[in-house]
């Protein structure tokens, strides 16, 4: 009983402790030339759901829940959103090459089409972002629009 009893303090005190250990927020005020919805101007309803389905972890600005401020869900939104913009950066898509733009935008619209993405990790939590068909296919539509005319 007394092992479990310090092995309980123990755990307390470094979940304590790595509430103080900081990590970086993906966040700026800026808005580059060579975003996404700068360099396509889409319809309103596609840029709302590039906002709430794909920016959070695909940009650079993450607007975080209240969640992210506690160790270690922290830290995993951090490897998760570093991971996603390493394979997406819509704030940086202008500056990829015709052939690289073509290839992430298939990728796109292959991911939707097959529901991979939004993450259901992400939309369990953020219901807003989840997609319908409707929207889906709106999306995928216009997707595919601006494949074509690059």
């Amino acid at each position: 009983m007394r092992y479990v009893k310090i092995a309980g303090i123990v755990i307390l005190v470094a979940l304590v402790g790595i509430q103080f250990i900081p990590t970086t927020r993906n966040q700026s005020s800026e808005v580059l030339d060579t975003d996404f919805i700068k360099v396509f101007s889409p319809p309103r309803k596609i840029e709302n759901l590039l906002r709430v389905s794909c920016y959070d972890c695909h940009s650079n600005n993450t607007n975080y829940p209240w969640y992210n401020r506690i160790q270690p869900a922290s830290w995993f939104m951090e490897g998760h959103i570093n991971d996603a913009k390493e394979e997406l950066n819509f704030s940086v898509f202008g500056d990829y090459s015709g052939r690289k733009k073509k290839s992430k935008l298939k990728s796109i619209m292959s991911q939707i089409d097959e529901s991979e993405m939004p993450l259901s990790s992400y939309t369990m939590i953020h219901r807003n972002a989840r997609l319908s068909e409707d929207q889906r296919q709106m999306f995928m539509e216009w997707v595919e629009k601006i494949r074509d005319d690059l």
